[in-house]
C-alpha cells in the first residue's frame, strides 16, 4: 500500500528567459510586453518534467514517503521524459495512463519579472484521464492527493472521491484559479470528501467571498474540510482546524522564481500531517519547503529531503502563532 497517491497533472515546463521584456501596468493588472514582429534572443533555456501531479508525487518521495502517481500522457517523447522523471525519483508510475493519440501537457514559463512568473500552458492530454482507464484495483493508499484538473479529469477526481470514502482513503485537495472560479457548487462533491484543503489567499476569496481571514476559513470549513490551508506568498501561511488558526510567517529570503512553490508547500504540510498529525510542525515543514524552492529556478530542483528538510527548520526556524478561531 502506498501512502500518497498524488493525482494530477503531468507536463514537460520550458524555462525561458530574457532581457527583452518589459513590465507594464494597467489599471490594477500588470503585463509584460515583447515587441511586435521582433525575433528575441533567449538567454537562457531550461527543460524540466513539471505538473502538479508530478511535483508533489516527487516532494512527496523525497520526504520519505511511499508514493504513486497517477496522471495520463501522451505516447511520443515528452511522455518518455516524465516517466524517467517519475522513476528517478522513486515515484511509482504503473499508474499513468498513456494515449496513443493524446499529447503529454507543455508549458512554457516567461521571464521572471519581480521574481514572479508567467506560464503558457497546453493540457493535453492532463484533461482527458477517465475513470475507467485507471487500474483500480491497484489504487490502495492512505491518502489520495487531489491537484487541479479539468474538463474530463475533473469529473474522474469526483469518482475517485467517491471511490476514496467507500474505502477510508483520505482526500487532500490543492485547488488552482481555474477551478475555484467554477464555484463552490461546482467543487461541492469534492469539497464534502476532503480532509485537507489547501489554497492560495486569493483563490479562498474567489471561492468563498473576499472576507477577512476569519470568515474565509469560516465559509471554507462550511463546504466540508476540517483541516483548511490558506498561503499567503511573502507574508507566509494561515491554517484553522475549526477550532484554532494558526499563521507562519514566513522569512525573507531571495527569490529567484515561485514556480512551484505551492506544490512544495501542500506536499509538505500533508507529510508533517502523515508523520505526526502535528498542524505547527506540517505548518513548518511546508514553509521550509517552499521557500528552499523559491531560491533557486524550476519547481523541483531543491526539493528538500526529510532529514534537509529537519535540518533546515532547525537553522531558521518558522515563527508559528495561534490563536481561538470564533
Amino acid at each position: 500500500m502506498h501512502d500518497v497517491i498524488t493525482i494530477g497533472s503531468a507536463t514537460v515546463d520550458v524555462f525561458a528567459r530574457t532581457e527583452f521584456c518589459e513590465m507594464i501596468n494597467k489599471r490594477k493588472e500588470e503585463f509584460i510586453a515583447y515587441p511586435v514582429g521582433s525575433k528575441i534572443l533567449i538567454d537562457e533555456l531550461n527543460v524540466t518534467v513539471g505538473g502538479g501531479g508530478t511535483n508533489t508525487a516527487v516532494a512527496l518521495s523525497r520526504l520519505g514517503h511511499k508514493v504513486a502517481f497517477l496522471g495520463k500522457i501522451g505516447s511520443g517523447v515528452n511522455s518518455k521524459r516524465v516517466l524517467q522523471e517519475l522513476r528517478k525519483e522513486n515515484v511509482d508510475a504503473s499508474l499513468v495512463v498513456s494515449s496513443k493519440n493524446g499529447r503529454t501537457g507543455y508549458s512554457i514559463i516567461l521571464d521572471s519579472i519581480k521574481h514572479d512568473r508567467t506560464i503558457l500552458t497546453f493540457k493535453g492530454s492532463n484533461n482527458e484521464l477517465k475513470f475507467n482507464e485507471i487500474k483500480i484495483k491497484k489504487m490502495k493508499a492512505k491518502w489520495f492527493y487531489f491537484s487541479s484538473m479539468m474538463e474530463t479529469s475533473f469529473k474522474t477526481l469526483e469518482k475517485l472521491a467517491n471511490y476514496a470514502v467507500k474505502r477510508k482513503i483520505k482526500v487532500a485537495f490543492n485547488i488552482s484559479s481555474y477551478l475555484a472560479e467554477k464555484g463552490a457548487a461546482y467543487l461541492k462533491n469534492i469539497l464534502r470528501k476532503t480532509a485537507i484543503l489547501i489554497l492560495n489567499k486569493e483563490e479562498a476569496s474567489i471561492l468563498a467571498g473576499n472576507y477577512n481571514i476569519k470568515s474565509l476559513f469560516n465559509k471554507l470549513h462550511n463546504l466540508g474540510p476540517d483541516l483548511v490551508a490558506i498561503t499567503d506568498g511573502k507574508n507566509g501561511v494561515y491554517v484553522s482546524d475549526r477550532k484554532f488558526i494558526y499563521f507562519g510567517k514566513a522569512h525573507k529570503v531571495k527569490v529567484v522564481e515561485t514556480t512551484g512553490a505551492g506544490d512544495a508547500f501542500a506536499s509538505s504540510f500533508l507529510s508533517g500531517i502523515i508523520r505526526k498529525n502535528d498542524i505547527e510542525f506540517a505548518l513548518k515543514l511546508g514553509m521550509t519547503n517552499a521557500e528552499s524552492v523559491i531560491q533557486y529556478h524550476g519547481a523541483k530542483e531543491k526539493l528538500l529531503t526529510y532529514n534537509e528538510a529537519l535540518r533546515a527548520m532547525k537553522k531558521n526556524p518558522v515563527k508559528v502563532n495561534k490563536r481561538i478561531l470564533l
